[in-house]
Formats: structure tokens, C-alpha cells, sequence
């Protein structure tokens, strides 16, 4: 029993990483129904840029490992953040007109430069993140031993993930967000700069997965320039489990992805892990194609 709860609090960890990147892709494809393939590679540069942050400013000794991270995680948020505004300027704006190809021609082009822009300058060797700045403590919970850290990572995922919620329901860039998700053309009629909200969305989701990939790399240790191809992959996964364009969607199906694949991988074969996310993808798309929660689509009249 105890061997099951530890693989499910890892399971449930990894789910919000998932969800976080998830939220980016469903966010996107809500807003102008492109998939961007570039998502993952933005992940990958939030946790590589946090890597930079913790070898080069030494301020655990001084603010303790908490405000560090805090403080850490909201530069990188925000750094990622701008990366999307560009990139929606420079490789979707120009072509939100064109066919619908050319749009994920150039999301496929900007993943390649994004992530070897990272290869060029940090190396093709993998990066091992500073885990000496960050204890590692271990708590007993009802006898089992879990991490602080693992904790730490659910919470700040649920937290995030409530933010955003509330965010996207109760604010009014929220409420115009979702209005422009049903229809540009009413959108603007009704005074939204459809320009700033998809600004907004594409600030919003990479933002989000800058954060996770600080988690990524504080929890496994090391870092490599493609590592956004996988865990993209996973979360657009997660997504389509969820209902793409369906942020509830996105959060469900990010948690349960990661729960099936830890209770998979340490029950079945680690060397199943990736073939189980398919498989559970595949059930999904034949027995319920819109997602567990169902794609979000508005009602024409």
C-alpha cells in the first residue's frame, strides 16, 4: 500500500506539470484552434533559463530556498511570457490569414530554432540543476516517506491552475478571452482587441510552462535541449484527453495522464511509460473524440 501512495503522489506531481503545459496548447488552440507545436520548447527554455538563475545569483544563503524559488519562478514566468508575445508576433501573426498548413509549418519551424537556439547556447550535453541550493527534505505522512519537494510541486501546480481559473471566470480580460474564443468577428463588434487578447493568451501559456519546467528541473536534476519534444508531446496529450480547448480539460486530463503513466510505469515497465500515454489517448479518441470534459465549441444560431 505504501509503494502504491508513493507512486501516486509522483503520478499526481508530474499530472500538474502536465496540466500546466496542457493549459498552454488548449489556451491557443481555444483562442485561433492552432496547436502550438512550439509550446513545448518554450517549457524547455523557462527551465533553462531557471537553470541559469540558480548557478549564477547565489540567493538561497541570504533569502532562504523558498522567497529564491518564488522570486526565481515569477522572472521566469514572466521572461517565458515575453518569449510567446514574440513568438506570436513573428511566426503566427503574419500568417493568421493564410491556410491553416502554413501556420503549423511555421509552429514546427519555430520549435526547431527555438530549441537548437538552446542547444547553441548551453550544449548538447545535459545540464545538471544546482539540487545542493535546495533541501531535500522528506516528510513522514501516515508512515510514508514522501518528498517535500514532490508536495511543494502538486501545490503549486493546483495552485497556478486555480489562479487561472478564477482568472479566465471572474476578470474581465478573462471574459474577453472566452468571448473571443467563441467568435472574433462578435469580439470585435463588441470593442475586444481580438490583437491583445491572443497577446494575452500566448503571455498566459507559455508563462505557465516556464513555471513547470523550474519544476522539472529542480525534481529530476538534469536538463536537455530536447526534452521539450517529449513533455510536449505529453501535455498535448493530456489535452486532447481533457477536450482540447477546454481549460478544466486540460487540468483533468494533465493529472490523470501523469497518475496512469506513474501507477503504469511502476506496476507494468518503466519502458511501457510512453506506450501507455498512447494507448490511453487512443481509448479516449475512440470511445469519447471531444475529451473526457468535451472540447469547449460554441452553439451557432
Amino acid at each position: 500500500m505504501e509503494f502504491f501512495f508513493q507512486q501516486l503522489t509522483n503520478g499526481l506531481a508530474i499530472g500538474g506539470i502536465y496540466a500546466l503545459i496542457a493549459l498552454g496548447y488548449t489556451m491557443v488552440y481555444g483562442v485561433l484552434k492552432l496547436i502550438n507545436f512550439a509550446h513545448g520548447d518554450l517549457f524547455t527554455l523557462g527551465a533553462y533559463i531557471g537553470f541559469t538563475l540558480l548557478t549564477s545569483f547565489s540567493l538561497v544563503g541570504k533569502i532562504g530556498p523558498l522567497p529564491t524559488l518564488f522570486l526565481f519562478g515569477l522572472i521566469i514566468m514572466g521572461l517565458v511570457g515575453i518569449a510567446g508575445i514574440i513568438l506570436e508576433r513573428v511566426a503566427y501573426r503574419p500568417l493568421r490569414s493564410a491556410d491553416r498548413l502554413a501556420a503549423v509549418v511555421s509552429a514546427l519551424g519555430a520549435s526547431i530554432v527555438i530549441s537548437n537556439s538552446i542547444m547553441l547556447i548551453y550544449g548538447a550535453r545535459f545540464q545538471v540543476y544546482p539540487h545542493h541550493l535546495i533541501p531535500q527534505i522528506t516528510l513522514n505522512i501516515l508512515g510514508m516517506k514522501i518528498p517535500l519537494l514532490r508536495i511543494v510541486m502538486l501545490l503549486l501546480s493546483i495552485i497556478l491552475m486555480i489562479i487561472l481559473y478564477l482568472f479566465i471566470q471572474k476578470t474581465k480580460i478573462g471574459t474577453a478571452i472566452r468571448a473571443t474564443a467563441i467568435d472574433h468577428g462578435a469580439a470585435r463588434l463588441m470593442g475586444i482587441d481580438v490583437n491583445k487578447i491572443i497577446s494575452y493568451v500566448f503571455f498566459i501559456g507559455p508563462a505557465l510552462g516556464g513555471a513547470a519546467g523550474l519544476m522539472v528541473g529542480l525534481y529530476y536534476g538534469q536538463l536537455n535541449f530536447m526534452m521539450g519534444w517529449v513533455y510536449g508531446l505529453k501535455a498535448f496529450i493530456a489535452a486532447v484527453i481533457g477536450g482540447i480547448g477546454n481549460i478544466p480539460g486540460a487540468m483533468v486530463g494533465g493529472i490523470l495522464l501523469g497518475v496512469i503513466e506513474a501507477l503504469g510505469a511502476a506496476y507494468i515497465s518503466t519502458a511501457w511509460k510512453d506506450a501507455i500515454a498512447f494507448f490511453v489517448l487512443i481509448i479516449i479518441l475512440i470511445v469519447r473524440p471531444t475529451g473526457i470534459l468535451g472540447e469547449r465549441v460554441a452553439d451557432k444560431i
